[in-house]
């Protein structure tokens, strides 16, 4: 509801990844992209994009004492983890339905690809939301919390990356998606979220302690 009423990052989020295509596709003198190439452009682009939301994900409960008064309402504090995690997989989703046709104006002839690659986009977003969500809570009570939080984000979510890409590959080689190595990727991807979903279960009371 925040973010409806003041547009301060999805809006952000959106227009730094059409930036950013507009300059791989002019930096790379490429008019088409294909397979390991084209997963990378995308998806380094969303991870940036989504960082931009990660750090400000905790912004009102650090000005307006918000963890003071999770802690003192009689609910369980993981709740808020949920709801940062919930929010964030909004702000991915609404980003993704503006970069992921830019992506495809400006780098693809054909769209065949696109409808497979939604489940591992989802994938993808349910970890980086999950991780942000829990790297945030820990980064967002310094003052370097800015630069702190993306140094300790960027290396959990290589795992992250690297399924996600090897499960886009396929789908945007040249001549139309195949499904090679899909399946195991995709499980590796489920693996990750789950790994993740339950250490920020288990962790977030401690975190809000501290």
């Amino acid at each position: 509801r925040v973010e409806l009423r003041t547009l301060e990052s999805v809006p952000a989020m959106a227009l730094f990844a059409v930036t950013t295509f507009v300059l791989f596709r002019f930096g790379l003198d490429r008019e088409t992209l294909e397979g390991s190439l084209a997963a990378g452009v995308l998806l380094a682009t969303v991870l940036f994009a989504a960082i931009l939301a990660i750090n400000r994900i905790f912004l009102a409960e650090r000005e307006q004492g918000g963890f003071d008064l999770i802690r003192l309402a009689p609910i369980d504090g993981t709740a808020l983890f949920a709801a940062k995690v919930v929010a964030l997989l909004v702000y991915l989703g609404a980003l993704e339905l503006v970069a992921v046709p830019a992506f495809a104006f400006l780098f693809m002839d054909e769209w065949t690809g696109l409808a497979p690659l939604v489940p591992v986009l989802l994938l993808a977003d349910l970890g980086l939301a999950v991780t942000g969500a829990l790297v945030s809570a820990i980064a967002v009570n310094s003052r370097a919390r800015d630069l702190l939080a993306p140094l300790i984000l960027l290396p959990l979510l290589v795992p992250v990356m690297i399924a996600a890409a090897g499960a886009a590959e396929p789908l945007l080689a040249a001549g139309g998606p195949s499904y090679a190595d899909f399946g195991q990727w995709v499980a590796v991807l489920a693996l990750y979220d789950v790994v993740f979903g339950l250490v920020g279960y288990a962790v977030y009371d401690f975190l809000l302690e501290d």
